[in-house]
């Protein structure tokens, strides 16, 4: 893979996953803003559904970050990896 291949599998990648976070956080602020109610439900443990919301917000942007992190391809790493094998051939 090309530097120019990764750097766009990577950009790819990021917009996806913001693409999906995005989506998210529309769906919340609209929930918010044109249904106030649903926000005062109270589905687990005494917390409302305002609150659950928020915290869900924050865990799934770490964890679509780690994702990125784990599925992000490095030109640095693909090249240590092409000299280790050419030097396991000579």
């Amino acid at each position: 893979m090309t530097e120019s291949s990764s750097r766009a599998y990577n950009l790819r990648l990021g917009l996806v996953l913001f693409a999906i976070y995005l989506l998210l956080y529309v769906v919340f602020v609209m929930i918010a803003a044109f249904r106030t109610e649903w926000m005062e439900l109270r589905p687990f443990g005494g917390m409302n559904l305002a609150v659950l919301y928020g915290f869900g917000l924050i865990i799934v942007a770490i964890v679509l970050s780690l994702a990125f992190g784990l599925l992000c391809k490095s030109d640095d790493a693909k090249q240590a990896v092409e000299t280790t094998s050419v030097d396991k051939v000579k």
